[in-house]
């Protein structure tokens, strides 16, 4: 399997990311086109040489005119989905845009729909983090894994002012994540895109064992005295067996996957016509919930009613419980911590047909695999090609 791994002995962010992937044999040309791939005009890139700490690495820079002063959700949403990325590199971006949105909700205390994007609704975040998930794609990587993040010390100024190194944000989104604080007087090392990016891509801790095929530096703006400001990323190849030892390691169960702590919330409502429950489900699942199910069940003096159970990470069982009340007719909301044992599984790419759908892919407990490929790709398809779904679901399989 081919994996990537990060080493940020100096930090994140989205254009160290860049950088180390045009380092370690990424296309230079993917990175200079990609504002034009995106439908974004005038913006300049430039991949230079530099020196950090003596060490030879790649910088990135982009040269934007002025823009919209942050961005909401929904057009971050519409510029990802304009663009010719697979179906696999949209949704993972789509993802951290997400991530991002949902922690700064909860930090400001309102919803995902008013949060107004700020540095990472920019242009070069837009550009960083669909370039480092696109980039990943385009090298053949097909897990990444991460080593412990240094988190920085000192203040560094926001929109919403001068804020404490790592920031609300920055810390919220590395939650679960390896990390560590200083060095004393680096500053900021972290920045809310890079720990999105780390917070999507990363499997864990690196294999204990794999096959080094790449390897590159991509610059830091800051240059230190005593150490390089660069973040190394190293191409490699891992067997099955070094993949299994690695997630036993990083707390996965060796038969069976990883198991979550996260918060059930249930609400039982006899009182809502099927389209109001319907609309307040797609709400939750728009706001980022883990799980929605409708269950149908029976109130007092045996009226039928809906039990409705939205699954969530206990950092956000406020925000939903709010949602939860709010969009619906409920009184009352109970909350439970559960334990779920989650698969590992990743996303792949294939071709059929000319088209390009997304397959996840998910490793089962006697170390075979199981695939599904993507409803909405395999309906796309289908339609484009006048095969039935069945047909193009099994192309799809059997291109992997």
């Amino acid at each position: 399997m081919r994996i990537a791994i990060l080493d940020p002995f100096s930090g994140i962010s989205g254009d160290m990311f860049l950088g180390a992937l045009v380092d370690a044999g990424l296309e230079e040309s993917f990175l200079l086109d990609l504002p034009r791939t995106l439908g974004i005009d005038g913006v300049e890139v430039r991949v230079s040489r530099v020196s950090r700490g003596q060490i030879a690495c790649r910088k990135v820079d982009f040269a934007i005119p002025p823009q919209p002063h942050g961005r909401h959700l929904k057009h971050i949403r519409a510029i990802v989905e304009a663009t010719p990325a697979p179906a696999s590199v949209k949704e993972r971006a789509m993802e951290a845009f997400t991530l991002i949105t949902e922690c700064e909700a909860a930090i400001h205390g309102t919803t995902v729909e008013r949060v107004h994007l700020h540095e990472v609704g920019s242009v070069d975040a837009i550009l960083d983090i669909v370039g480092a998930i696109w980039g990943l794609e385009r090298l053949g990587v097909e897990r990444v894994f991460c080593g412990t993040i240094p988190l920085g010390d000192g203040f560094v100024d926001t929109a919403h002012g001068r804020m404490a190194v790592p920031t609300a944000a920055t810390l919220k989104l590395l939650e679960g994540l390896p990390v560590r604080p200083g060095p004393e007087g680096s500053g900021e090392l972290v920045t809310p895109t890079g720990a999105a990016l780390v917070r999507v891509l990363s499997s864990g801790p690196p294999p204990h064992e794999f096959v080094t095929r790449a390897s590159g530096f991509g610059a830091g703006t800051k240059e230190f005295a005593d150490r390089a400001n660069a973040l190394r990323l190293v191409i490699a190849d891992a067997t099955p067996e070094a993949m299994q030892a690695s997630s036993r390691r990083s707390g996965a169960t060796a038969d069976a996957g990883q198991v979550e702590r996260l918060i059930m919330l249930a609400a039982d409502i006899d009182d809502a016509t099927g389209e109001m429950i319907a609309g307040m489900a797609d709400a939750l699942r728009l706001a980022g919930a883990l799980d929605v199910s409708l269950l149908s069940t029976v109130m007092k003096k045996g009226r039928p009613g809906t039990r409705v159970e939205v699954l969530c990470a206990p950092s956000d069982a406020d925000r939903f419980e709010r949602l939860l009340l709010i969009e619906s007719t409920t009184i009352g909301v109970r909350r439970a911590e559960v334990l779920r044992r989650a698969l590992p599984r990743e996303m792949r790419t294939v071709e059929v047909l000319g088209h390009t759908i997304a397959v996840k892919v998910v490793l089962l407990p006697d170390g075979t695999r199981r695939a599904k490929p993507e409803y909405e790709d395999v309906r796309r398809v289908a339609t484009a090609t006048g095969r039935t779904m069945g047909q193009v679901a099994d192309a799809a399989k059997a291109a992997l």
